[in-house]
């Protein structure tokens, strides 16, 4: 329920161990602790995930930056490989069977059993492996956080509103209408 495996508490996982596990089964490994992506999201979830990946692909057609949802593994190292939610890779030399390297832009949509390492874990590693905008989506509360790399580290977090637009610092200034993201009214003119 993504929270570290218990089997067997000091060890460190890797790639290699990862590659001999169930098929059946999702984890993300940070800094070599497995975690458990199960129960599966719900369909607010994951309409907002198939919203904002959509979204952004009708955006970006015209350019080689490519849109992936989960799960695709994206590997960082050997004790850190994840599958975020939705992302954009500009670099074509990242893209093979799996991701090798670090997305522009990673975005996370909260889930009860998840958000803490989220909020965490993922924006550590995200900021360690200088993914250039990392974006968590609150669904519940239908607004988003946005940090921005900088000098090598996040910016402080941005927070926008259901009824706003953000422009993304990652890829090409893009701006995404949330309202189309949450599926409300847009903003009176």
């Amino acid at each position: 329920m993504g929270y570290p495996l218990k089997k067997e508490k000091n060890k460190r996982y890797t790639w290699q161990d990862y590659l001999t596990w169930s098929d059946e089964e999702r984890w993300e490994v940070i800094d070599g602790k497995a975690y458990d992506m199960s129960p599966s999201p719900t369909f607010r979830h994951q309409n907002i995930v198939v919203n904002f990946g959509g979204l952004l692909r009708t955006k970006l057609i015209s350019g080689f930056c490519r849109v992936c949802v989960a799960p695709l593994d994206v590997y960082f190292d050997d004790y850190n490989f994840v599958q975020p939610d939705v992302f954009v890779v500009c670099d074509k030399n990242k893209i093979k069977d799996r991701i090798y390297g670090a997305p522009d832009l990673i975005v996370e949509v909260l889930s009860p059993a998840t958000s803490l390492k989220d909020k965490r874990e993922k924006k550590n590693l995200y900021e360690r492996f200088s993914v250039r905008e990392y974006i968590i989506v609150y669904p519940e509360e239908m607004f988003v956080e946005r940090y921005c790399l900088k000098d090598g580290g996040y910016s402080e977090a941005e927070v926008f509103g259901p009824q706003e637009a953000i422009t993304l610092c990652s890829v090409n200034n893009i701006e995404i209408p949330l309202w189309e993201i949450f599926e409300v009214e847009p903003p009176e003119k």
